[in-house]
């Protein structure tokens, strides 16, 4: 049957290749494609066998397959219109297909109208780096740099101002095409790489310097036009002086701004006239070298034509003193300072990223090609300089014709001076390289069109300030890196224009221009642009040699280590032009650096300091691995098993306290599954915003299993990485162990024989009031598996296609369901359903216990609540921590009471030890030896008790509630270790009896203690059951302070050895 044609059929001829779509309907695919052309089929319209069907060698990919083939939309950020949803591997893996609205979402952002334009790399970047690089530097310095330098040590000069101008633009061709490039130019590069606090400080100082460049420039267009008005006598507007400046300065502002309004069209348009000018002043100077000096005058002055005699005179250095009244000998470096704004400019093109086609090719093409015309150039004006045009002259035609007819015997016998000889006192040499800075007025063959040469230099150069510097400023507003600047990400018409920031740069350049004179703020100004430099130069190589995968520039002509030397002599130049500028410089940006961190803000763009920080964890536990272990080094790490963090606040604080940032915190939490990966991901989402609201740095890791004991097992087994793992396991206290089900009861204890067979240490925390308050607290955005099972077909609710490893690790809190088999208080339940799961990102403002903690529907829970509920996290009251250090487990009874110590919430308490002895008539001699042990441990305590009567019988009223206790659980008949059996009660009455008497001298002295720590009894497997063994923990625990019941591994963790 010809292709295309449809076939009437009522059989499933596809074969083996359909067999993959037998579940699936059309059109409830997850991952359709909307149709261009043709109407889109509705939800009804699903076809039958009976219904035309295509043919099966008719069939698109599309329809034979689920998966989605590479393209580029599917790699777009999630917030792209054109983003496309590939399908999750549940998708692809279960056959789960979740029906996908083909809406577009409203969008609040204005359509913008207009003609777009976008440029190429030619106009877009070369034209604009050939006019601020070509400033007027080019005809006002380049030949006072050849006259102090000569043209060998200028030449080399020329060259290492260019060799950091060509690694930073190598360095920024790399980052310019590694990845898709938008707008805000090279602070877009800088905070893409090295991440926002780096961006945000260049950003900042960036527009900052653009915006007082712009006035700099006008400056220099004004004094240059007031130059030309009196060399010609062709009078003054004002002054001839500062308000001529500021006249014409406002006026040309106000024109440029207009200019800019207008669109970035009538800009390239004006650009390119004044490159024109600009070239058509050098050729100008090129043809009037070779015609020669058309007059004495001329000559006078210093031009002499291209001879070897003036070219051997400037083959060498002549350092002298500066211009413009500057006295201070010059050398090879001030002179460079000097020169080195006249290479700089070469991100004027990057500026503008946001308006080329194709920003990945544009900037390193037009950029390093900008560089190397203007490099030659620089080059070839310092050799025609140094070769037709004297050093130093008097400008005194008399002289120049006198001289001409007089040797330098007879000029010696009369006293005559040469026009070239400005050693004599009498001589007053104004002219020649070293001190006229209008030499290449002078060369060319028509001074005038060197002046327009000038004043498009400058023009060009402030028009591209004003253009470029609200661009980056409108980056940096939409980033939200500065919260007061977002008045500025606002742009208008088809381009997008930062109207707004052409206005701010405006004002600050009028400021500035009204003052007039800027000469002590352009030092600043060039390190500003210097720091931009070496961050780009730095941001490659930080790149490099982190290995990211990411890091894949099309770009190959660059090198890590030519980068950080770029980078080096960025500083290197910004102390040589001026090391006070240099340091105002580096202040700054540590200020905006330090300003940003703090902040924290709301981005995530995989910059080299991310992955510098995964290389550095990753090197970090890999050396920890090849250390050995040693007794002095012991920490506690954690492993709570205490269902999602925000369930148990209180054994989360009370674990945090152990561990104070300075060791691991693991939140184990077990559910019942299965759930999805997305469902996973985000409990795993507001398990980190919990703690991340609340300032806890710890992990979180969840174990599915229908059972609490195996999924603890699992935990135990798998937390951790190499020796960065748990060695200890908390729980808390189980309340409820004498109404739950007995299954229940029984896997409770086995988690504890469970971390004892892998000699981990146990710590179970009981306060009277419990640690369970997930009924009474709403978390802000919380949501239980359950529930975000039930909005899992909503868009963006749960992250798509991430694993755990990707989540972010900050927001707000949220909460989840508590693991199986946990107890919970009993209290009303909370309200139900919340709105959705956004977990947008919310600084860690410091905030009180009651702003941190509400209830159901945001209502105020009741003090005694809260306060129970943050009893950790206040100071507690002067006292004693009493620790009953009954067996010796290692240390860790004694270690963890000393930690609490330390700790600013138990500052006002000491510790009280309390021991056993068998003997009475060793009594003092015990507790001779406890004080020297502890003074070896180096702990200090203030009281040492030795309990000598710990086997004496306890009172009958003791016994008669503890009988009372275990009553409902004696069962002689049944199973094994779900009850208590007259055997057990017999074999064990010793052990019993001890418990209980430990209950009766707890009573007497630990009753008004602050805090109690005692050494957990260890259930022997097979001996006792789990009944009676939570009887007396329930014994010794029932009734008192907040409680720890802690068994180390019985490995030492203490020494009195250095």
């Amino acid at each position: 049957m010809p292709s295309g044609k449809l076939n009437i059929s009522n059989k499933n001829s596809s074969g083996s290749s359909d067999h993959e779509m037998n579940d699936v309907e059309i059109g409830q695919g997850r991952f359709q494609v909307d149709r261009v052309n043709g109407p889109d089929l509705d939800d009804d319209d699903h076809l039958s066998p009976n219904q035309y069907t295509y043919a099966p060698n008719d069939r698109t990919l599309g329809q034979l397959t689920r998966e989605a083939l590479p393209k580029l939309d599917n790699y777009r950020a999630l917030d792209s219109i054109h983003h496309a949803y590939r399908p999750t591997i549940d998708d692809l893996h279960n056959a789960t297909f979740h029906e996908k609205s083909t809406k577009v979402d409203d969008d609040d952002t204005p359509v913008l109208k207009g003609k777009v334009i976008k440029f190429g790399w030619l106009e877009g970047v070369l034209m604009r780096c050939l006019l601020n690089i070509w400033g007027v530097m080019l005809f006002l310095r380049l030949s006072w740099v050849i006259g102090q330098a000569g043209v060998v040590e200028g030449i080399l000069l020329i060259s290492l101002a260019n060799l950091v101008t060509f690694i930073t633009a190598f360095s920024m061709s790399a980052v310019s095409t590694n990845g898709q490039i938008k707008g805000g130019g090279i602070y877009y590069m800088i905070s893409r790489s090295l991440g926002p606090e780096f961006g945000a400080a260049i950003g900042l100082m960036f527009t900052i310097a653009n915006s007082i460049a712009v006035s700099l420039y006008i400056v220099g267009f004004c004094e240059s036009l007031n130059d030309l008005l009196r060399t010609n006598n062709w009078g003054m507007i004002i002054d001839g002086g500062s308000n001529d400046i500021r006249v014409v300065g406002v006026a040309i502002l106000i024109l440029i701004l207009i200019l800019a309004f207008v669109g970035m069209d009538w800009v390239t348009r004006t650009q390119m006239f004044l490159l024109v000018v600009l070239i058509a002043a050098q050729v100008d100077f090129i043809i009037g070298s070779f015609i020669g000096p058309v007059s004495d005058e001329e000559k006078a002055q210093g031009f002499v034509s291209y001879n070897m005699e003036t070219w051997n005179q400037n083959i060498g250095p002549d350092y002298r003193k500066g211009l413009d009244g500057d006295d201070s000998q010059q050398g090879f470096f001030s002179v460079f300072g000097v020169f080195f704004p006249a290479v700089t400019g070469i991100v004027a093109g990057a500026n503008l990223s946001g308006d080329l086609k194709d920003p990945g090719v544009a900037i390193p093409k037009g950029t390093l090609l900008a560089i190397t015309i203007t490099y030659i150039t620089y080059i070839g004006y310092a050799i025609m300089m140094g070769g037709c045009v004297l050093r130093e002259t008097t400008g005194n035609v008399t002289q120049y014709l006198m001289g001409l007819n007089i040797t330098k015997e007879e000029a010696l016998e009369t006293g005559f001076t040469f026009y070239t000889d400005c050693n004599n006192e009498t001589s007053s040499c104004e002219y020649g390289l070293l001190n006229n800075a209008q030499v290449m007025e002078l060369v060319s063959s028509w001074g005038p069109l060197i002046y327009m040469g000038c004043f498009a230099a400058t023009l060009s150069s402030a028009i591209a300030s004003l253009v470029g510097a609200p661009r980056v400023l409108q980056a940096l507003a939409k980033d939200k890196l500065y919260p007061a600047m977002y008045f500025f990400a606002k742009g208008y018409g088809a381009n997008n224009d930062p109207v707004r920031g052409y206005l701010l740069v405006f004002l600050i350049s009028l400021g500035c221009l009204l003052i007039a004179k800027l000469n002590a703020i352009a030092p600043l100004l060039s390190n500003f642009f210097l720091a931009a430099y070496c961050l780009i130069n730095f941001s490659v190589f930080h790149a490099s040699i982190t290995k990211s995968p990411g890091w894949r520039p099309a770009f190959k002509y660059y090198n890590a280590w030519l980068s950080l030397i770029g980078s080096i002599l960025c500083v290197a130049v910004m102390f040589l032009m001026s090391w006070v500028t240099a340091l105002i410089t580096v202040a700054v940006s540590i200020f905006l650096y330090l300003y940003v961190s703090y902040r924290r803000p709301e981005v995530n763009w995989g910059s080299s300091t991310q992955a510098q920080s995964y290389n550095s964890a990753l090197k970090a536990v890999q050396d920890l691995n090849q250390v050995e272990e040693h007794v002095k080094n012991y920490r506690p790490q954690i492993l709570i098993l205490g269902g999602m963090p925000s369930a148990r606040p209180p054994l989360i604080d009370f674990s945090y306290l152990l561990v104070k940032n300075l060791s691991l915190l693991i939140c184990g939490q077990v559910v019942k599954g299965p759930y999805n990966q997305r469902v996973r991901n985000a409990l795993v989402r507001q398990a980190y915003n919990w703690l991340n609201k609340h300032k806890k740095k710890g992990f979180y890791t969840l174990i599915e299993d229908e059972s609490f004991e195996r999924g603890a097992h699992s935990i135990m087994q798998l937390a951790g990485l190499g020796k960065l793992r748990p060695n200890m396991v908390m729980m808390g206290y189980k309340r409820d162990w004498l109404t739950c089900n007995r299954q229940d009861c029984i896997e409770y204890v086995n988690v504890i024989h469970e971390s004892l067979d892998m000699h981990l240490a146990v710590g179970i925390l009981r306060v009277q009031e419990g640690l369970d308050y997930s009924s009474l607290i709403e978390e802000e955005d919380q949501m239980t598996p359950q529930q975000l099972l039930d909005i899992k077909k909503e868009k963006g609710n749960i992250p798509r296609n991430q694993s755990e490893s990707q989540l972010s690790q900050d927001g707000t809190s949220s909460e989840a369901s508590s693991p199986p088999s946990s107890p919970k208080i009993e209290r009303s339940d909370i309200t139900a359903g919340l709105k959705n799961v956004g977990l947008k990102k919310k600084r860690n403002r410091k905030v009180s216990s009651s702003a941190m903690y509400t209830g159901p529907g945001g209502v105020a829970i009741p003090r005694d609540v809260l306060a129970n509920v943050t009893q950790f996290q206040r100071k507690q009251k002067k006292g004693t921590i009493d620790v009953w250090w009954l067996y010796d487990d290692g240390g860790l009874t004694i270690l963890l009471p000393y930690i609490l110590s330390t700790r600013s919430q138990f500052a006002g308490c000491q510790l009280r030890i309390f021991s056993l002895t068998s003997r009475r008539d060793e009594l003092g001699r015990e507790q001779r030896n406890m004080a020297a042990l502890l003074a070896k441990f180096r702990i200090d305590y203030s009281d040492v008790i030795v309990i000598p009567d710990i086997t004496k019988k306890a009172q009958e009223s003791t016994k008669k509630e503890f009988e009372a206790m275990i009553n409902p659980f004696k069962d002689d008949e049944a199973e094994e270790g779900t009850s208590i059996t007259s055997a057990e009660l017999i074999a064990l009455r010793e052990k019993t009896n001890r418990h209980l008497r430990l209950r009766e001298l707890l009573l007497q002295h630990s009753k008004d203690a602050t805090f109690v720590v005692l050494t957990l009894p260890v259930p022997r497997k097979g001996t006792v059951s789990a009944p009676l063994y939570m009887a007396w923990l329930e014994t010794i625990t029932k009734g008192m302070p907040p409680f720890l019941l802690v068994r180390g591994n019985q490995t030492s963790v203490l020494t009195f050895y250095s």
